[in-house]
């Protein structure tokens, strides 16, 4: 979570991740983007915050519990891992909302900063109250690094941001508009030394640059004594790569409740998304509709769940279109205090894009495979509660059955891209998941949260790029209300990859990333701030042949009016 100090401007830090040492490559000279034929298998800111609305969501208490060599057969799948997305995001948890009693409410601001390999932030927000019930504001962020880990200028990368927003409450709705475009420019340096240096190699050919628009329309219910509450959602989202690829996503949802008597409550959820991605000679056209109806029995020690969620996924050019239902349960216990006992059994086609891979992985191939996922059955359980002295604890257990579990692997002959392998069999995960977080009122702040995952897989060899443990330490720490410190600290382990160009399987080295951020006041409207991340200084890999950057650092002011 990033640490945005509430009248001031936030701390931006960047938290690169560094590099681990480099694997033996083959010095056998690229061909970008050709893939080995393969058995393929596919199972068929700141922001103006209006008044929220007391929605009648919030009001009812629930527990969510919370993709070889030629030899082996790969199959593809794409989905969401619900399991636990191990993509590392070292960014920190927010401090406390508490800001100097001195300090007027400015909520635009400019900030600007730089750092070693050559960075450069640059960042603005304007908000606007137009009228009473109208809010407009809009948003500017530009980070990028000149020189990267690993042969200066040919691992940069950027990225910049654009929003606006407006938002418009009456005594019945909320109704708002995002307009949204982002641009991340990189390079597929993962190669080896020696193909760098042969005279063939043009640094031009290893350049990828996403650029994504995104329009959104939104209106949820603002009277609280309505007897229905709801909120529907729709937007289009449009994303183009550097090599024409593009995908296209129209989704909408909805979400409605109504409270049939003081303790029982009726609920649906409905989603529909339409999708086609063109690559190449590639044209998916493939839709996702799913709705979710559910009964809710609250009191002051039991709350019960139960309904049904009914998918069905469409793929024109993989000829599939299947309608599952799955049995939706949750209980909760409370049987003193504070103190929560869950269990529960739930199911879900998890639906996988470009643009849901590209955010875990943006080193891809082209033309990669794209499928869902199907949770089949997820049975879980665990307790969670306060323990009084500003402690609170989670722990859950959680087996579950996928369809189509998707992995990340390097490809063959490229190294330096990946793509997407699925274990069209059924794969079984078990999660093991503990969090104990401590809160001193609005000053300090401690979290720490450790996931084990254990996979059983039917047809892949290992669960390529996927860690098996996970964990992280986030820290807050606000001083007489001026000098804002986040620290953070991110460990995974037991993440393989397979080169199979050598036919080797590595195991990435442990990665250690510890950050430490600081935002201070320097007056009513000036404060600065400064980053370092990967204190460690460890060249880790999140992904085989991808160095991170070193120990980094950022510094920079802001200005708010």
């Amino acid at each position: 979570m990033i640490v945005r100090p509430l009248l001031t401007l936030t701390l931006l830090s960047i938290s690169t991740t560094l590099f681990a040492q480099q694997q033996p490559r083959p010095t056998r000279p690229v061909k970008e983007g050709e893939v080995d034929n393969q058995e393929i298998t596919v199972e068929k800111s700141r922001k103006i915050e209006l008044p929220p609305a007391n929605r009648l969501f919030n009001k009812i208490p629930s527990v969510k519990p919370s993709a070889e060599q030629r030899k082996l057969t790969y199959e593809f799948e794409d989905r969401k891992l619900t399991v636990g997305d191990p993509k590392i995001n070292t960014t920190v948890l927010s401090p406390a909302t508490t800001q100097p009693d001195e300090t007027p409410a400015y909520t635009n601001y400019v900030k600007v900063g730089a750092g070693n390999y050559s960075s450069f932030l640059g960042e603005g927000f304007v908000g606007v109250n137009a009228l009473s019930n109208l809010a407009l504001e809009g948003s500017l962020r530009h980070l990028s690094s000149a020189i990267g880990p690993v042969d200066g200028k040919n691992s940069a990368q950027s990225d910049t941001r654009a929003r606006v927003t407006g938002k418009f409450l009456t005594d019945a709705f909320k109704f708002q508009a995002d307009l949204g475009f982002d641009r991340n420019a990189y390079r597929f340096y993962g190669y080896s030394r020696e193909y760098a240096a042969q005279p063939t190699f043009n640094p031009e050919s290893i350049r990828q640059r996403l650029n994504t628009v995104n329009f959104k329309l939104g209106i949820e219910n603002a009277n609280s004594d309505n007897a229905i509450d709801y909120s529907l959602r729709t937007g289009i989202t449009n994303l183009r790569d550097l090599y024409n690829a593009s995908e296209t996503d129209w989704g909408t949802n909805f979400t409605a409740s109504l409270g049939i008597t003081d303790k029982v409550f009726a609920l649906l959820a409905a989603d529909a998304y339409v999708t086609q991605r063109t690559d190449g000679p590639l044209v998916d056209n493939r839709n996702l509709f799913r709705v979710k109806p559910t009964f809710k029995y609250v009191s002051p020690v039991l709350t019960i769940t139960a309904g049904l969620n009914a998918v069905n996924e469409t793929d024109k050019r993989a000829g599939v279109n299947s309608t599952r239902a799955f049995p939706v349960v949750d209980i909760d216990v409370s049987p003193v205090g504070n103190i929560h006992f869950f269990a529960g059994v739930d199911g879900d086609i998890n639906r996988n894009t470009l643009r849901s891979f590209l955010s875990e992985n943006k080193w891809l191939a082209p033309e990669i495979t794209l499928a869902n996922t199907v949770k089949s059955l997820d049975l879980y359980g665990g307790s969670k509660g306060a323990l009084g002295g500003g402690f609170s604890y989670e722990g859950k257990v959680s087996y579950a059955s996928y369809r189509n579990f998707s992995t990340f692997n390097n490809t063959i002959p490229d190294t330096t891209k990946f793509f997407v392998l699925y274990d069209g069999g059924t794969s079984r995960v078990l999660t093991i998941s503990a969090q104990l977080a401590y809160a001193q009122k609005d000053k300090f702040r401690s979290a720490i949260k450790a996931d084990f995952f254990r996979y059983n897989l039917d047809r892949l060899a290992e669960a390529w790029g996927r860690p098996r443990l996970a964990g992280t330490w986030t820290n807050s720490y606000i001083l007489n209300k001026k000098l804002f410190v986040t620290a953070d600290l991110y460990f995974y382990e037991g993440i393989k990859n397979r080169n199979l160009v050598s036919n080797v399987t590595y195991t990435l080295k442990p990665i250690y990333d510890a950050n430490i951020k600081i935002d201070y006041f320097l007056g009513k409207q000036v404060s600065a701030f400064v980053s370092l991340n990967n204190i460690f200084g460890q060249n880790y890999q999140r992904y085989l042949y991808y160095q991170q950057q070193g120990l980094n650092f950022l510094g920079g002011i802001s200005y708010s009016f």
